[in-house]
């Protein structure tokens, strides 16, 4: 039967839509010159962004399977015959968000959820209320905290999640994940005190007295480590529930950050039980050694357009949350300190020559300018000793601009950036607090390595997860405070949304099949609260996603959809 549905009460058709958008024969998909005939669904009367090399808007778009067939103006659909048709009724459609850098993690009964909290009072009770929750000396773990975004003005310490949860181990992790704070029976499990020295790559903070405040950057995991495993079985349905929760942000694809090749089969059980209804996936996965890798029997690439292994990650330098990020003068108000590496140069050449040789492509962390500068030589030697087309690697972060020859080896050899705009909205107070003069203007940048021929894509990590953000401080470089940061590295909001989708699919190879709405391509699509091409500056970040689909399918639907 043929149906025809407004963009306003389609959402509530969404459980029956499920069933009839399976693929239903028709049209071979991706053969746009196929001519008029059966299609699964016409999305019509819109304001659709293609992002194509064109920039073409257009009004209406036919899918057929979970590819689209056609797009133009509305006179197309008069040569199809659709079993379903969506009137936008003039709303607007984008290519689904690609988030080429993001943190997916199943999280155990004993963490909890520390984003948005707005004083350490209130962290003190949740942590509080979690330990009656797990029992007499349980283990109780947490991420998301930022002392810029709490009321005392200061990070939580040891001598806090003691009086909240006395005799209980405690570990929260700060948003952005480079630091921690722990209580001190964790201190005590992990033999640390005040005269333990501190790890490799790492600091543990003390206060003016030299005793223990309870934060270590870099190097958490000293304590970390000792938090009993969960099951995989049972953090397999968290996982698969944040999954499919960043649909309601727009985002249609991924690339996790990081992992491990013992965990990746659990990707593949979540992906193949629920096949369709996450998020398309590429994992980013640590170096285990040569004959490790080797019996994994896995390469970048392989899999599927729902899941496949991504680069390698290697971690270069830290982050600014410590700060630890290594950077070629010294922190604002050091004498000396300039972070540190999280690894011998020599070690890093090794690695990537070990991994390149192996196949891979490398996705590396480097964020202060001495480990961009560092990172890209090891890259481009290992590049001449042994060239390889089209190897894709690229950076992850690049907070501090390097220096010019840095730049122009990075586009001469095709080394690749996925950039986080968001963090200089976010991370505003550790970059005024750390960073002086052009490094501190310029950071995050985005039009100068740009102009000097890098690739780049946006994506978000975890500061916030989410396109609004980084959308926002890419077009308009503000910071959390309304300051502005180098106008000159802003972004038109074209660039930006193409940051977003198309230019993070090249970074999987995947740029023939998404990224962009044309023929043949995966029919991966948002429809929008307004037009995010000239939408208000003060307005994007209250955007909203009112539908996302996937593959033709839609995957979510903004509940207040149903009541206009």
């Amino acid at each position: 039967m043929k149906k025809s549905l407004n963009c306003l009460t389609f959402c509530a058709a969404s459980v029956l839509l499920a069933a009839c958008n399976e693929p239903q024969g028709g049209l071979p998909a991706g053969d746009p010159a196929a001519g008029a005939g059966a299609v699964d669904l016409i999305v019509t009367n819109g304001h659709i962004l293609t992002l194509d090399d064109g920039d073409r808007v257009v009004d209406t778009l036919v899918v057929d399977g979970d590819r689209i067939v056609a797009v133009g103006d509305a006179s197309i659909a008069d040569g199809y015959d659709a079993d379903t048709t969506v009137d936008l009724r003039g709303r607007t459609v984008m290519p689904g968000f690609i988030d080429s850098h993001i943190h997916i993690e199943a999280r155990p009964a004993h963490f909890i959820e520390l984003g948005g909290t707005g004083s350490i009072e209130e962290i003190m009770q949740l942590v509080s209320d979690k330990a009656a929750a797990v029992g007499p000396g349980n283990w109780i773990t947490g991420y998301g905290w930022s002392e810029d975004e709490l009321a005392e003005g200061r990070k939580p310490t040891r001598q806090d999640l003691d009086a909240a949860a006395p005799g209980h181990p405690v570990i929260l992790t700060r948003a952005g994940g480079h630091s921690a704070v722990v209580s001190s029976v964790a201190l005590d499990l992990a033999g640390i005190d005040a005269t333990t020295p501190d790890p490799d790559g790492g600091i543990i903070e003390r206060d003016d007295q030299g005793e223990l405040s309870g934060i270590i950057r870099e190097r958490q995991e000293i304590v970390g480590n000792l938090v009993p495993p969960t099951p995989r079985a049972e953090l397999r349905p968290d996982l698969e529930a944040r999954l499919e929760a960043l649909f309601a942000k727009g985002i249609t694809s991924i690339i996790q950050a990081q992992d491990t090749i013992d965990n990746y089969p659990e990707w593949e059980a979540v992906y193949a039980e629920a096949r369709g209804r996450l998020p398309r996936a590429a994992v980013q996965l640590t170096y285990e050694g040569h004959d490790a890798m080797a019996a994994f029997g896995r390469r970048t690439g392989d899999g599927d357009e729902h899941l496949r292994v991504g680069a390698i990650k290697i971690f270069v330098d830290g982050g600014f949350t410590g700060p630890a990020a290594y950077t070629t003068k010294p922190y604002k108000g050091e004498d000396e300190y300039r972070g540190k590496l999280n690894m011998s140069e020599s070690d890093l050449a090794a690695l990537i020559r070990q991994a390149h040789g192996d196949g891979w492509q490398l996705g590396i962390h480097a964020i202060g300018d001495a480990a961009i500068q560092i990172a890209v030589r090891e890259l481009v030697a290992t590049l001449k000793a042994a060239p390889r087309p089209d190897h894709r690697h690229y950076l992850n972060h690049f907070t501090i601009m390097p220096d010019d020859d840095t730049m122009r080896a990075m586009a001469e050899y095709g080394i690749a950036i996925t950039q986080q705009p968001n963090f200089t909205y976010t991370l505003e107070g550790r970059y005024v607090a750390n960073l002086d003069g052009e490094r501190l203007e310029t950071n995050n940048p985005l039009r100068t390595p740009m102009d000097f021929g890098i690739h780049l894509a946006i994506s978000s990590d975890i500061l916030p997860i989410g396109p609004t953000v980084g959308l926002y401080a890419a077009t308009t470089r503000r910071g959390m405070s309304g300051r502005v940061f180098g106008p000159g590295e802003k972004l038109t909001r074209l660039e930006a949304l193409k940051g977003y989708t198309v230019q993070g699919a090249w970074l999987t190879w995947e740029e023939n099949d998404k990224g962009t709405l044309e023929p043949g391509k995966l029919a991966d699509f948002v429809v929008l609260s307004a037009d995010a091409l000239t939408v208000a500056d003060e307005d994007i970040l209250t955007l909203k996603v009112l539908q996302t689909w996937l593959g033709g399918r839609q995957v979510y639907a903004d509940a207040a959809e149903e009541a206009i």
